[in-house]
């Protein structure tokens, strides 16, 4: 071989050496990436004009880049910032539906409960006058522990409302009988025979069951709009862990380091991050579909015969009904109770000359339904639970259903119609391993992030508590029993108000069934099965009675 040739040969050689496999100008350029940072506000002076050697990378692929060391870090932090806020913008629907809806809710439910009060008060007032304002007190005190009772008061509301008729027998008995002098001790044993004597028919019975179940319902439905409110506001904010931060970093803006800024993450890769950085909010599915479940059973209740606006529209209709009651068995009642109070003592001169008011005996026309106020929520009970109902079954599986939903988006993936050209974690090409099971222990051979799963996210732990509690509230009001709001610390308590489950008319028993869950979750410390849910209902049945038949034996 002439030596010319060997000459041009191995300075030639000694070029292609020093380039990398299938290097070449175009490729080498950073100006694609350089514009493209520029376009989502970086600064470019950490960003070369050229590729240099990746040596330094810590999670991308070290290979010839356009990223810095510097350029990394700010993008790890990007990349955390944007999962951030995707996790947020993606349960933004659940958010709004409970925050609205509560708001709604109970924006009609309070202007119900007004609406009822000014009702009554105009009637009363037109109807028995002065003697109606001298006593006014003992309705506006009957008012008043109901809105107390609703924004969450310790208030028994069967106790309540035996007092309430225990002190208008009192008024009563002695606007009947203006011919005597009663004693406070007297009518402390006057208000003892409400029960025995039943002065105004079956009116406060059937009162008490329709106002307590309803009541049980309407809270306990606006209780849980509020808790519904705070979990999706508290789990929507994400705090990643190191592992997740370093696949986003790989998975968002490895493709712009390796010069590719346009090639966009394979979605089942997105799928496999996603499902890693949100395994602990997976988790929360099954209680927050059990929860979902008893909110729309409860907002059946609401719909029929628990339903707190056919009660509180027409209670000054049917108040006036028991006092009617009163007036037409004055003549018994005043009779039996002399019988066992005592024969009482006259009153001065002056008053025992009086009557009672003529318009004391009138009967007055109720308000016809148009003619009563509309509420603020603009809306019948009705139609607001309904519309309710059909956004908290939208909210179901939300949290499993977020890594789906956030890779849906055409601006975080190439979408599943294009697996090819797609980013992979290494390159532009397809992603082969198979996508994860949801919740933590199903991510211990995730491909693509590191996950703990010996560890829960105690944060995570207490919101999916908060739904049991509110799960169990909500069971409760289902089959009308009341339950403490207060006291949070035992989940199977039924006290607090009392029951709204009296006599014939106990509503069936509460059988929660899903078909999203198993019956048993091996988490769970209680046990929910049909059967304790009957005993325990009968032996609170049984209880009741008890305590009921002791009251009556005192009195």
């Amino acid at each position: 071989m002439p030596s010319w040739i060997g000459a041009v040969i191995l300075p030639l050689s000694g070029l292609l050496l020093s380039l990398p496999a299938g290097a070449d100008v175009k490729a080498r350029s950073c100006g694609e990436v350089r514009q493209a940072f520029g376009a989502k506000g970086f600064s470019l002076a950490d960003i070369p004009y050229q590729e240099i050697a990746g040596e330094h990378l810590r999670i991308c692929p070290q290979e010839y880049t356009c990223c810095t060391t510097e350029m990394e870090d700010k993008l790890s932090q990007q990349s955390k910032l944007e999962f951030e806020n995707l996790v947020e913008e993606t349960s933004h629907f659940v958010r709004t539906t409970f925050v609205s809806r509560h708001k709604k809710f109970d924006e009609f439910f309070r202007e119900l409960l007004e609406n009822a009060e000014k009702s009554l008060n105009d009637m009363f007032v037109r109807t028995y006058g002065m003697l109606y304002m001298q006593n006014s007190e003992v309705f506006q005190d009957l008012f008043t522990e109901l809105k107390r009772y609703y924004t969450g008061g310790n208030v028994n509301l069967e106790e309540m409302l035996n007092d309430f008729w225990a002190r208008l027998l009192e008024r009563m008995f002695q606007l009947i009988n203006p011919q005597y002098h009663f004693s406070e001790d007297y009518l402390e044993c006057v208000s003892k025979y409400t029960d025995q004597l039943k002065p105004f028919g079956d009116v406060p019975r059937k009162l008490k069951i329709q106002v307590t179940r309803a009541f049980i319902a309407a809270r306990t439905f606006v209780q849980g709009l509020t808790v519904g409110r705070e979990v999706a506001n508290r789990v929507s904010k994400v705090s990643p862990t190191p592992g997740c931060i370093r696949a986003l970093m790989k998975m968002l803006y490895c493709p712009y380091c390796r010069g590719l800024p346009t090639v966009r993450p394979c979605n089942n890769y997105c799928l496999n991050v996603m499902k890693g950085c949100l395994a602990n909010q997976a988790d929360l599915d099954t209680e927050w579909n059990l929860f979902i479940d008893a909110m729309l059973l409860v907002a059946e209740r609401l719909e029929g015969p628990f339903n707190i606006e056919s009660v509180m529209d027409p209670i000054d209709v049917k108040i006036s009904e028991a006092i009617m009651n009163m007036q037409e068995n004055s003549m018994q009642v005043s009779a039996k109770v002399f019988q066992g109070c005592g024969q009482p003592k006259p009153a001065p001169a002056l008053r025992s000359a009086r009557s009672a008011p003529e318009n004391f005996n009138t009967r007055f026309r109720p308000y016809n339904p148009e003619e009563r106020p509309t509420t603020a929520a603009g809306t019948s009970l009705d139609r607001l639970v309904t519309d309710i109902k059909e956004k908290l079954k939208l909210s179901k599986k939300v949290w499993s259903a977020l890594p789906y939903t956030i890779c849906k988006d055409e601006s975080v993936t190439a979408g599943t119609s294009n697996e090819e050209q797609c980013w992979n974690g290494h390159s532009k090409a397809r992603y082969l391993p198979e996508i994860m099971n949801d919740g933590l222990t199903n991510q211990i051979n995730n491909p693509e992030v590191d996950v703990d799963i010996t560890r829960p996210d105690t944060f995570i732990r207490q919101q999916i508590m908060a739904l049991r509690v509110m799960t169990n509230k909500l069971k409760n009001a289902y089959n009308g029993n009341d339950v403490n709001f207060q006291d949070t610390s035992d989940e199977s308590s039924g006290s607090g108000s009392g029951s709204g489950c009296m006599d014939d008319v106990c509503p069936t028993e509460f059988e929660f069934v899903t078909t999203e869950a198993p019956a048993v979750d091996p988490d769970r410390r209680e046990v929910d099965s049909s059967a304790a849910q009957r005993g325990y209902s009968l032996l609170s049945w049984a209880l009741t009675c008890t305590v009921l038949a002791l009251q009556r034996l005192c009195r």
